[in-house]
């Protein structure tokens, strides 16, 4: 049997992560957050038309995995063509990290700021992550780890050079991580270990390469949007 390890499935308007088996889930995801059980993190691309003023989407949202088989799965949206995304492995000694991104730079924000947008012009982004690692945690050492995920989320923004007038772009308005650990008695993510390095690297190569795409797509917006673009 081949190894699962946050296998992309793509049946469009759905992107789905298979992490192999069911494990504990780390998230702030618009359906099924924080810690939960599941095997799958599932992706739903949609427009504009999906979502009309007034929608409930915390309802919407559990309707529509409901629906379509994926209620027990952890559920991400996202207005990126989910067609461009990317996933990446890094193995630091015997730590192994998988990440699966979308991502789009429509409402990009700089910490701090909120940046007034013109809708005409702009759109909704959104950065989805999905990390995987075999290293069996504990739920303070998840949380640790999500955190490096969105340190690294942030460089790669951040190297992609975009700007707005209060300075450099460090994310968008609407990001969401996920990260997926068997449950064990690891209990540090930090930096200086072998499973943060792994997850920088894992995240921050399937951001940068997100990112990248979506500059080379987007020539009108970054003329436009950005400061020096």
């Amino acid at each position: 049997m081949a190894d699962i390890f946050l296998t992309p499935h793509l049946t469009r308007p759905w992107l789905i992560a298979d992490l192999g088996a069911p494990m504990r889930v780390l998230s702030f995801a618009p359906y099924r957050p924080g810690f939960v059980t599941a095997r799958h993190i599932v992706w739903r691309e949609l427009k504009n038309a999906d979502l009309p003023v007034g929608l409930e989407v915390d309802d919407w949202i559990a309707a529509e995995m409901t629906r379509n088989g994926h209620a027990d799965a952890i559920g991400l949206l996202t207005s990126r063509n989910i067609t461009r995304f990317k996933r990446t492995e890094a193995t630091v000694e015997d730590v192994r990290v998988a990440a699966l991104a979308t991502v789009g730079l429509g409402n990009a924000e700089r910490i701090g700021a909120r940046t007034p947008r013109d809708w005409a012009v702009e759109s909704y982004g959104t950065i989805n992550v999905a990390i995987q690692t075999n290293t069996p945690l504990r739920e303070t050492a998840q949380i640790e780890a999500l955190t490096i995920a969105a340190e690294a989320r942030t460089a790669a923004v951040m190297d992609a050079g975009l700007r707005l007038a209060g300075g450099p772009v460090t994310g968008t308005g609407t990001d969401c991580l996920a990260l997926a650990a068997p449950a064990g008695q690891g209990a540090y993510a930090g930096l200086h270990t072998a499973l943060g390095e792994a997850i920088g690297q894992a995240v921050y190569s399937a951001v940068s390469e997100g990112a990248a795409e979506w500059v080379r797509e987007n020539p009108l917006m970054m003329r436009k949007v950005f400061s020096g673009a």
